[in-house]
């Protein structure tokens, strides 16, 4: 594979469709995940979870070349985070996973790189994870996009919703709301 446009952090029930999708347009996605087993089923285009359609797609789009599974991720323009939100105690969200997954991609951002969660997350972690980024790498401020595009779709009927069902998008600025816009439109209908 040459280079990834996308770079998916998470390869579970959202990130494995989500990477699929993307790939199945002839964009190059490279998925991470930590779990070796799954980086390697994928890799054999096979796929880890029960979803309609979703084998198909995977194989197809690893044996075509735009779909490859790592633990690690490289450089791209596109990053989005898919990674789980389990709650805490009291039902609060934990967003520690996101935290993490931001933390192994801040080094690769570069000026004008897309940056998108999609983990389900709780008013103001997009703002929190800015932070996180900028006061890693200050350079970075006002050059990349960030954006929140949560997903919304329902198990047996994944890789439908995920093309049909209208999406919420969000960027810490017009530009980077924008850009996020403009990304999915390339693959989502709703």
């Amino acid at each position: 594979m040459m280079n990834p446009e996308v770079v998916t952090i998470g390869l579970g029930y959202i990130g494995l469709p989500t990477s699929a999708l993307i790939a199945s347009h002839e964009t190059n996605v490279l998925g991470v995940d930590i779990n070796q087993n799954i980086v390697d089923n994928i890799n054999r285009g096979k796929i880890h979870i029960i979803e309609p359609d979703l084998a198909e797609i995977v194989s197809k789009t690893v044996s075509n070349g735009f779909f490859k599974a790592s633990t690690k991720p490289t450089s791209a323009k596109v990053y989005l985070i898919v990674v789980p939100t389990p709650f805490k105690g009291d039902y609060e969200p934990d967003i520690s996973f996101v935290e993490d997954a931001t933390k192994g991609v801040i080094k690769l951002l570069k000026k004008g790189d897309l940056f998108i969660i999609e983990s389900t997350s709780p008013v103001g972690t997009t703002e929190k994870i800015q932070q996180l980024i900028y006061s890693t790498r200050p350079e970075l401020k006002g050059t990349i996009h960030i954006a929140y595009c949560p997903e919304r779709v329902l198990p047996g009927n994944i890789m439908y919703e995920l093309v049909e069902n209208d999406r919420v998008i969000g960027g810490v600025n017009e530009a980077s709301t924008q850009n996020a816009i403009s990304f999915y439109s390339k693959y989502v209908n709703g």
